[in-house]
C-alpha cells in the first residue's frame, strides 16, 4: 500500500534538485528534518520519493537527536 504523498509535484522536484547537491550526511539530516515535519508516514514517503532506505532516514533522526540532547 502506497501512502498519499503530501507535497505537490513542483515541490517534490525542487526537493530532489536540492537533495542532489548535498553530501551523504547532509542528505540524511535533510530527510530527517523533513520526516519530522511530515509526522506519521513521513519516513516511508520520503524513502520512496528519494530512493533512500527508511533505515538511512532513521539514522539521520538519531544524529539529530544526539545533537539535541
Amino acid at each position: 500500500m502506497s501512502i498519499k504523498f503530501p507535497y505537490d509535484e513542483d515541490t517534490e522536484e525542487y526537493m530532489l534538485l536540492f537533495f542532489e547537491d548535498l553530501n551523504e550526511k547532509n542528505r540524511r539530516i535533510y530527510l530527517a528534518v523533513e520526516s519530522k515535519k511530515l509526522g506519521h508516514g513521513g519516513i516511508k514517503y520520503l524513502s520512496e520519493l528519494f530512493g533512500i532506505s527508511e533505515k538511512t532516514i532513521g539514522r539521520g533522526i538519531e544524529e539529530i537527536n544526539k545533537k539535541n540532547s
